[in-house]
């Protein structure tokens, strides 16, 4: 067995928690599917528990994983802890591997947990039963991807996660519903073709003389492939990530896709999907192509900043509020994508912790903006105004979750994006100076946003608007007090992150030209040399 495989022995190997983490959700569906049709009411009730269910183990997730100090660790794959595999195609290589480490531990705790909170609090309206199929499906298929430590289990899962959302988009979405939920299809089918071609291309040339493998930790760690196939699976591997993420140019399909989803999917959208993507890229690329990754690494820095431009200034300009929330997401993630290729450990934890908390953040603010167009039936920011008069409550709930994408500190958007422009100051600094200003563009568009939705004399139709209800409020809270507590004291998800952020970059320096900096040496910005390598050939 792997040292991953030993390590889970001794984390979680008396109960397959992972596994059950993807079943239990997934067996929830096949449940709510054989629901008769006469009892309707039940769907959601039913598939509400069985996310629940999965909600609190992940919570035990958390509770029992070990930190363990990246000294103490001889490899990556050391890393994983609950670690459980069985061959599934033993010709190919091919096994059901799953694991968690301090990089995918709190993005599972996200998406098990999101899921039944919007499951039980949003009413799709309409054919509650295959809603809510795939919704536990979505969640179940989520999950795989985050722990998969096979990579056609990875692929597999990455496939799974696509089918739920298109329907929820085409089936509970608005008026242009089927053509955002075609354009999503097109664009993210087309980057994973790309993938599996990458994926049986590294299994291919990259696995040891004992045989074809797809298995991540023994393809990282034996590192056999060929510089330049290393490169071009690693392109491949990026542009199918890319476009999950998404970045500019490739990420026109997500502000129609948000748009158009039902609320349920655009929070699951915001907060689990998009993340597929960014983790994808540490996950996959730092770890199976570190050359590559370091080689790459100015481009994709490049293209994260642009993004955090790009998405703040196209926001402002915006006249639909949800989709105003839709181009801050193409902002935040550029801030992700600038960590994790800023090559240090502040820049990448920064880079993980801002993944969590976004998704608590534009999760709740597509919350907020359902609650709203059930209300007003509109998401025109020019035919809202004044709500804050009628709707006290729910304009203060929106402000405290506007302050946090903001990144205010005191509140948990703050910690990450922090973290990370503290961290990609060391090794890109001019990009960094340049990402910075996306904090002030990201001020202007909500704040601005705000002032023309909340402010100013309502019209008769606003002035009718219902506060929030009790059932909004409970679904709202776990948002609000993450908001809260990770912003005050984020301790939780650093400790768990650090260890493995480490230990990836070591990996990166030992299997590339990338030298690590030296958290003692003073930053020095050197305008010719920007990358963080310090090699003669600027590799």
């Amino acid at each position: 067995m792997s040292p991953a495989g030993l390590l889970g022995a001794s984390a979680g190997a008396d109960f397959p928690l992972l596994n059950a983490l993807i079943f239990v959700p997934a067996v929830g569906a096949l449940v709510v599917a054989l629901l008769p049709t006469s009892r309707p009411d039940l769907a959601r009730p039913l598939g509400a528990l069985f996310a629940a269910v999965g909600g609190a183990l992940a919570l035990a997730l958390a509770w029992q994983f070990d930190i363990v100090p990246a000294a103490q660790l001889d490899s990556v794959g050391e890393g994983f802890q609950f670690v459980s595999q069985q061959s599934w195609i033993p010709k190919l290589g091919i096994s059901w591997h799953v694991g968690v480490d301090g990089i995918s531990l709190w993005l599972v705790v996200l998406t098990s947990v999101v899921v039944p909170i919007v499951l039980a609090g949003v009413d799709p309206h309409h054919d509650p039963k295959p809603y809510t199929v795939w919704m536990l499906l979505l969640q179940a298929g989520s999950v795989g991807a985050f722990v998969a430590l096979d990579l056609f289990l990875f692929f597999v899962m990455f496939e799974v996660v696509l089918v739920p959302m298109y329907f929820l988009i085409a089936g509970w979405g608005y008026e242009g519903r089927r053509y955002a939920a075609t354009k999503f299809f097109i664009y993210t089918m087309a980057g994973s073709a790309l993938l599996l071609v990458a994926i049986v291309a590294t299994a291919v040339l990259g696995s040891p003389d004992s045989g074809t493998t797809f298995d991540l930790v023994a393809l990282a760690e034996g590192q056999h492939l060929p510089t330049n196939a290393a490169r071009w699976c690693f392109v491949a591997f990026a542009i199918a990530f890319l476009v999950k993420v998404p970045v500019v140019p490739l990420h026109t399909w997500l502000p129609d896709a948000h748009t158009q989803a039902p609320t349920a999917g655009s929070v699951v959208l915001a907060a689990v999907l998009l993340k597929l993507g960014t983790y994808g890229l540490l996950r996959f690329g730092l770890y199976l192509f570190p050359e590559a990754s370091n080689w790459a690494a100015p481009v994709l820095v490049t293209v994260g900043v642009v993004g955090v431009i790009w998405g703040a200034i196209t926001a402002a300009m915006q006249r639909d509020l949800k989709r105003l929330v839709a181009y801050s997401s193409v902002a935040h993630m550029g801030f992700i994508v600038l960590g994790i290729f800023a090559f240090t450990a502040q820049a990448v934890g920064g880079g993980v912790i801002q993944m969590v908390n976004h998704g608590i953040s534009t999760g709740a603010l597509f919350l907020l903006v359902g609650m709203l167009y059930e209300r007003r039936h509109t998401r025109r920011i020019d035919e809202l105004a004044g709500i804050q008069s009628a709707a006290p409550v729910y304009a203060g709930v929106f402000t405290l979750i506007m302050l946090s994408s903001v990144g205010v500190p005191g509140l948990n958007g703050f910690v990450g994006e922090f973290l990370i422009l503290i961290g990609s100051f060391d090794t890109r600094p001019v990009w960094t100076i340049i990402a910075a200003t996306g904090v002030i563009l990201a001020a202007l568009y909500l704040l601005w946003a705000y002032q023309r939705v909340f402010h100013g004399p309502p019209a008769a139709a606003d002035r009718q608007t219902a506060d929030l209800r009790r059932g909004e409020l409970a679904t709202l809270a776990p948002f609000v007090i993450a908001v809260v507590a990770l912003g005050v004291y984020p301790k939780p998800l650093l400790e768990a992150v650090e260890p493995s952020a480490d230990e990836l970059l070591e990996h990166l320096a030992e299997h590339s030209d990338f030298d690590l900096p030296d958290p003692d040496d003073p930053v020095v910005v050197d305008q010719g040399n920007d990358a963080g390598n310090h090699d003669e050939d600027g590799h």
